[in-house]
C-alpha cells in the first residue's frame, strides 16, 4: 500500500523520527507564536495542542494581527490520583504560566490553558518534575488510563489503581524525542535504529482509550472507551476483569458513516494477564485498523466492520489462550458519590463538586484558593472523577475537623447542595480555545441548566439525576451520546438535542431535535418533563421513560445510532 493512499498524518508519523519533527527547532523560532502544521500534529503525542483565542480572532484578523496563538497542555493522571504537593505544583503553574485556573477533564487529567509558545518547554519540565508528565495525553496511542475512583471500596480501587498504572507504564511510547524535546535529554547517537516495541513507528491509526470500572458505579463510562475492564469482585476479593472492546463516541455532522458505538464485553481476565490483554488489543488494532480514512480509524469501526467474533479470535491468537466466560456484573449509575463517605479502613472521602471541571476563584467563591489551602494540610490525596469533580480522599479521621473547617472557610461545604440535575452535568470546554467547537459548551451550560430547574422545582424534580452533558462539537469529549439529555453543537447557539441514553452509561441516546435554538431549549423540555414527573413508573429513570412514552426510539447499537429517528428531530 503506498504512502499517497494513506491518511496525511501517517505520513507526517513516518516523517517524524520518532515524534521529534521540527518541533524543537519551530520553539525557538519566537518571531511567531505558532508552530508548523505538520509540528502541530505531533505535538498532540508530547501532550499539548496549538489553540487560538477565538472571542479575539475577528478584531486581531481587522488589525492585521497573527491569532492570539497559546498552548493547552493535557498532564496523565493515571487513574486520576495526584498527591497533595503535585496539586500545589500544578496550581501555582495555572498561575506562573496558564490563564489562572485548573480544569479537570473526563478522562481523570488535569488541562492547563491559555500558556505561550515562550513557555511551553518550561511549563512541561517543571510538569515532570512534580512526577507527573505529559507524553501520550494526545496523539495516536494509548491515552490517560483512567480507574474509578470508588471511596467505599477501598481496597478493590487500590488494585484497581495499581492496574491502570501498570498498563499506563506499559503503553507509555519509548521514543527518546519527549526527554529530548522538553527535559533537555542527551541525544544519543548510536547506529542502531530506534525502536517503538508496542507502537511501530507509526503508532496507532488513531487514539486509544482505557478504563477501569468498579462495579456498581460506572463513572468511567467503560461502554464509551477503546477497551475497558471490569472488575469482578467475589467474595469481597478482585477474581479478575471482565473485558470489553470497541467503544467510542466521536462521529460527523452529516456522515452517516461515523456514529457512536458501545462497547462490547467478550470474555475474562486474571489480575496477572490484564497488562498482556491490554498490550494485545492494542496490537491487534496497530495491525487491523484503517490508515486509510481517520474518521474511519477507531477501534470500534475495526470491531464493527469486521465483527466481534472475529476480533475476539484474533485477540485470543495474539495472547496465546482464550479469554474466560463473562462474568455476571452490574452498574447503578455512572454519577459521584457527593460528601463524605467513610471507607472499609476507616479513612474519609470527600467529593465536591467542580462545575465544568473548572477549578476557579470566582467573587464569593475561592474555590481554587481554598483546595490550595487544604493541599498544603492534606496527608491524602486527591482523586479526579471521570465527572469533572474532585475528591479529597483518605482522610484520617483525626485530620477529617482540620479539612472539615477549611472547606466551610472557603464555601465548598455545600459544594453538592445543588440540583440533582447540576450534579450530573458535563461539558466541554468548547469555546473560546477548541479549534473544532462549533457552539458554546462549558460557560453556556450552567445557564441552561439554571433555566431548567425553575421547572425542575415547581414539578418536584430537584432531587431526581437526570445526565445532562453538552459538547461544543460531534467528538464526544464530553460523552453526550450516552446522556439521558445530550447538546451536541451546531453552529453558533444551535445543538442538535438528544435523549435517552442509559442512566448508567450503557444505552446511546437518539436524535430529538436537529439544529434546535438555543433559545428554545426551555420550551422544548419542559413538556417533556411535566410528562416524566406525571407518567413515570416507580424507580423510572429519564432516559428509560423517553423511550418506553415513544418520545424517541431506543438506539440499540452504534450502526442504528442514525435509523429510526422521530420526525420531530428533522424540524428546526
Amino acid at each position: 500500500m503506498s504512502e499517497e493512499k494513506l491518511s496525511a498524518n501517517e505520513g507526517i508519523k513516518t516523517r517524524s523520527n520518532y515524534l521529534r519533527g521540527t518541533i524543537a527547532e519551530g520553539l525557538r523560532d519566537l518571531s511567531t507564536g505558532s508552530l508548523s502544521e505538520d509540528d502541530q500534529q505531533l505535538l498532540k503525542f508530547h501532550g499539548t495542542y496549538q489553540q487560538d483565542d477565538r472571542d479575539v480572532r475577528a478584531n486581531r484578523r481587522k488589525h492585521k494581527l497573527e491569532k492570539a496563538y497559546s498552548f493547552m497542555i493535557r498532564v496523565r493522571v493515571p487513574g486520576g490520583v495526584a498527591t497533595p504537593k503535585q496539586w500545589i505544583e500544578t496550581d501555582r503553574m495555572a498561575d506562573q504560566f496558564a490563564n489562572g485556573t485548573i480544569k479537570l477533564t473526563t478522562r481523570q487529567a488535569f488541562q492547563l490553558h491559555g500558556i505561550i509558545k515562550s513557555n511551553l518547554k518550561r511549563t512541561i519540565k517543571e510538569i515532570n518534575d512534580t512526577a507527573m508528565d505529559t507524553i501520550a495525553a494526545c496523539g495516536d496511542v494509548n491515552r490517560n488510563v483512567m480507574c474509578n475512583p470508588n471511596p467505599h471500596l477501598s481496597a478493590i480501587h487500590e488494585e484497581a489503581l495499581r492496574a491502570a498504572q501498570e498498563i499506563s507504564d506499559h503503553l507509555t511510547p519509548q521514543t527518546r524525542a519527549y526527554h529530548e524535546i522538553w527535559l533537555d535529554g542527551e541525544k544519543i547517537e548510536t547506529s542502531e535504529e530506534e525502536i517503538e516495541p508496542i507502537y511501530g513507528k507509526t503508532y496507532l491509526p488513531r487514539k486509544f482509550k482505557i478504563t477501569i470500572a468498579v462495579p456498581p458505579s460506572n463513572d468511567v463510562d467503560i461502554y464509551a472507551n477503546d477497551l475497558s475492564f471490569i472488575a469482578i469482585v467475589e467474595d469481597g476479593k478482585l477474581a479478575g476483569y471482565n473485558v470489553a472492546v470497541g467503544g467510542g463516541l466521536g462521529m460527523t455532522h452529516g456522515n452517516e458513516e461515523t456514529y457512536p458505538r458501545l462497547a462490547d464485553v467478550i470474555g475474562f481476565c486474571t489480575p496477572e494477564q490484564v497488562v498482556d490483554v491490554a498490550e494485545k488489543v492494542v496490537l491487534v488494532q496497530r495491525d487491523y485498523g484503517d490508515r486509510k480514512e481517520r474518521k474511519h480509524a477507531r477501534l470500534k469501526y475495526t470491531i464493527q466492520d469486521r465483527g466481534v467474533d472475529w476480533f475476539k479470535a484474533e485477540l485470543e491468537k495474539y495472547l496465546g489462550h482464550e479469554l474466560g466466560a463473562v462474568r455476571d456484573f452490574h452498574f447503578e449509575d455512572n454519577g459521584d458519590r457527593y460528601g463524605w463517605v467513610e471507607d472499609e479502613r476507616g479513612n474519609f472521602h470527600y467529593t465536591l463538586f467542580v462545575q465544568g471541571g473548572r477549578v476557579v476563584d470566582t467573587p464569593g467563591y475561592p474555590m481554587r484558593e481554598g483546595l490550595r489551602e487544604i493541599a498544603k494540610v492534606h496527608e491524602g490525596d486527591f482523586r479526579l472523577t471521570a465527572n469533572q469533580n474532585l475528591v479529597i480522599a483518605n482522610v484520617a479521621e483525626e485530620k477529617r475537623s482540620e479539612i472539615e473547617r477549611l472547606l466551610e472557610k472557603y464555601g465548598m461545604h455545600r459544594s453538592h447542595e445543588r440540583s440533582a440535575l447540576r450534579l450530573a452535568s458535563i461539558a466541554c470546554v468548547a469555546l473560546p480555545t477548541c479549534s473544532l467547537a462549533l457552539a458554546e459548551a462549558e460557560r453556556y451550560l450552567p445557564d441552561v441548566i439554571t433555566d431548567l430547574e425553575e421547572k425542575l422545582e415547581e414539578l418536584g424534580l430537584r432531587h431526581d439525576a437526570i445526565t445532562i452533558r453538552m459538547t461544543g462539537c460531534p467528538n464526544g469529549c464530553g460523552r453526550p451520546f450516552i446522556s439521558e439529555i445530550g447538546f451536541v453543537g451546531r453552529g453558533p447557539n444551535r445543538y442538535n438535542l438528544y435523549l435517552g441514553g442509559g442512566h448508567a452509561g450503557q444505552r446511546l441516546n437518539k436524535l430529538y431535535r436537529q439544529d434546535l435554538d438555543a433559545a428554545d431549549i426551555r420550551a422544548t423540555l419542559d413538556p417533556i418533563l411535566e410528562r416524566y414527573a406525571k407518567e413515570r413508573n416507580d424507580g423510572e429513570r429519564f432516559g428509560d421513560f423517553v423511550i418506553r412514552a415513544g418520545i424517541v426510539n431506543a438506539t440499540v447499537q452504534g450502526a442504528d445510532f442514525h435509523e429510526n429517528i422521530k420526525e420531530e428531530a428533522l424540524k428546526n
